[in-house]
């Protein structure tokens, strides 16, 4: 069956998009990466040097969700996982659940509108800073690299 990736940095658009699917399409499991809760600071230091995330626990927190959805995958249901995941993480825990197939986007907007949804849609203006315009970067300079090389992904 069809797997879907919505990724992206915070802001981009990626849980309405992700909303609007579970609304109109009930049949279709939706799964949301930030469902799981980011760990105390003491948790994510357990995972060394790189525990920020973005780091080692956005790693296992992906392959896991990866297990996860394979098993839904092999009772026949399409699924859409959406959260902001390094593409080399997504693309090495589809390998590892051996998931084939799987359509990856990253989804994006310009600046303005991110900081417009960071603080004033989401009440979220600590996030609406320099890192988070970075870390949108970062994701789409990956997605860009990755298309050409990882079919489905887009």
């Amino acid at each position: 069956m069809a797997l879907v990736i919505l990724t992206g940095a915070s802001g981009s658009g990626k849980t309405t998009i992700a909303k609007s699917i579970a609304e109109n399409y009930p049949a279709i499991p939706v799964f949301r990466f930030d469902s799981v809760g980011v760990p105390s600071s003491e948790e994510l230091a357990s995972y060394g040097k790189d525990h920020m995330p973005g780091g080692t626990w956005m790693r296992d927190t992906t392959f896991k969700w990866m297990e996860r959805i394979a098993t839904v995958l092999s009772e026949g249901k399409h699924v859409l996982f959406e959260g902001q995941m390094r593409i080399r993480f997504i693309l090495e825990a589809l390998a590892a659940a051996k998931i084939h197939g799987a359509h990856i986007l990253c989804i994006e907007c310009d600046d303005v509108t991110r900081m417009r949804r960071l603080k004033h849609d989401r009440l979220q203006p600590e996030l609406a800073d320099g890192k988070m315009l970075g870390w949108s970067r970062y994701l789409h300079q990956g997605a860009l690299k990755g298309r050409d090389r990882n079919p489905g992904y887009h």
